[in-house]
């Protein structure tokens, strides 16, 4: 085959990101075109990590360095399955990797899901991420909170709730979260966990990180700082765990402070219903667990109400389905055999399509796993390559795909026209003495990135 091996990457995340910076690092000759659906690329990173995070932030001085590779090209403002069928885009490319993500929420099947003052997580992280797909406003008015889950968006809900608005305001977040934040009432914010402290999902420093600020004391009742010879089995066993427990022995063991927001650990305690009146949240009712001496918890029979004005689910994002794509609605994922797509009724390796990050293994894990699913998927695609199992698209010129989406009047944006955008934000974020203030509106974006909104 004389012409390069053309892939399209549908989701500029980090997983999409780690596919296509393989590709190119593969040995063989790649021309790449790196779908997003927004028009500013990164995926979660821009719009799932919290504003007061630059550590993790910086993870995107990496995936910039491989955007600017020129085996790579961003095609941004396109939404596959809608704008292009999947189908569509095969005519245009020999393989096709989805790194669509996960940005929707898990249920929590308790009563009271339904009441106004229950909200998903992943609702409130685009609200204050400045996703465009999400509310500019938010209702905090409650100063009792809970928030259901202890993984590190929990942590990250606890804190942004917690902190001052002129705190964050250091931070790139816009004018309208700024805003929001400034009537922020919230004093007590409890975090639940059915289970104990050896079974955490926190990082180490995100936990230890929690409270840094002068304006929030962490508090964990000793009484919540138990194991089970599991437990005590994966503290030897796991060094971040071991950290975790040691952290939360030292919020449990210090003496009281007076900061004037509070955040509050709950351990082995799960969660049974949202109270409500008239429709709002009024409790947060949890049933006490014990360790079942094999890291499991078994119920007790004990139930708390909590008072509380807002119940937020921090239980884990679920991915969503491609339209054209196979796609198991049980797992959330797209079925596969650790890179190939499969067909959802019998299994079989559905030729040229490849998933990789959380479509393909669900929302679990860090950038680690991220990376080891992107070389698993690129290999098998690699080998189909060499062993001649791809066809070969029949529109090969990469000015062909542009063509087509100018066709259907959708206006893309680029990695050039990110760079004015990038520009754009911080300039907006200099002005006030901060390194970037996000631009929200979609349109806005769009007109930054050099291209024209359709009216």
């Amino acid at each position: 085959m004389n012409t390069p091996l053309r892939v399209a990457v549908v989701g500029s995340g980090p997983a999409g990101i780690y596919a296509s910076d393989l590709l190119v690092k593969s040995g063989v000759e790649v021309s790449i075109d790196l779908f997003e659906r927004m028009p500013a690329p990164f995926g979660l990173i821009r719009y799932g990590v919290a504003p007061d995070h630059p550590r993790i932030k910086g993870i995107i001085k990496s995936l910039h360095n491989v955007l600017d590779k020129p085996e790579i090209r961003l095609i941004g403002n396109v939404d596959i399955g809608k704008d292009i069928t999947v189908d569509e885009l095969r005519d245009y490319y020999d393989a096709i990797i989805f790194a669509t993500g996960a940005t929707a929420d898990k249920y929590l099947p308790i009563p009271g899901h339904e009441l106004e003052g229950h909200f998903g997580a992943g609702e409130f992280v685009g609200f204050y991420d400045g996703n465009p797909n999400f509310t500019r406003d938010w209702d905090l008015t409650a100063e009792k909170v809970a928030v259901v889950g202890v993984g590190n968006v929990a942590l990250d809900i606890a804190r942004i709730l917690a902190k001052t608005a002129d705190e964050l305001h250091v931070t790139e977040i816009p004018d309208n979260v700024y805003q929001n934040l400034s009537s922020n009432a919230a004093k007590e914010v409890h975090i639940f966990g059915r289970r104990g402290p050896a079974q955490a999902k926190f990082t180490p420093q995100e936990l230890k990180e929690l409270d840094l600020s002068d304006t929030i004391e962490v508090i964990v009742d000793p009484e919540d700082i138990d194991y089970d010879e599991a437990s005590v089995n994966a503290r030897r066993s796991t060094k971040a765990v071991d950290l975790v427990c040691q952290v939360l022995e030292g919020y449990a063991m210090r003496e009281p402070q007076d900061a004037p927001h509070k955040i509050y650990i709950h351990f082995f305690e799960a969660p049974v219903e949202i109270l409500g009146e008239d429709g709002k949240v009024v409790g947060f009712k949890t049933e006490r667990t014990e360790l079942d001496g094999n890291g499991g918890v078994r119920r007790t029979g004990k139930f708390t109400t909590w008072p509380v004005e807002a119940v937020y689910r921090a239980v884990g994002y679920r991915p969503e389905a491609v339209e054209g794509v196979p796609f198991d609605p049980v797992k959330s994922v797209i079925p596969n055999d650790d890179g190939h797509v499969l067909t959802a009724a019998d299994g079989d390796i559905v030729p040229g399509l490849y998933a990789t990050g959380w479509i393909k293994r669900g929302p679990v894990g860090l950038i680690g796993n991220t990376k080891s699913d992107a070389k698993d998927t690129t290999a098998m695609l690699i080998d189909d390559y060499k062993a001649g199992k791809l066809t070969q698209a029949s529109k090969r010129d990469p000015q062909d795909i542009l063509d087509f989406l100018e066709g259907r009047q959708i206006p893309i944006t680029t990695w050039d026209g990110w760079y004015q955008l990038d520009s754009a934000e911080r300039a907006l974020g200099q002005a006030e003495g901060r390194e970037r203030k996000k631009i929200v509106e979609w349109d806005d974006m769009l007109s930054h990135s050099n291209t024209a909104a359709e009216s």
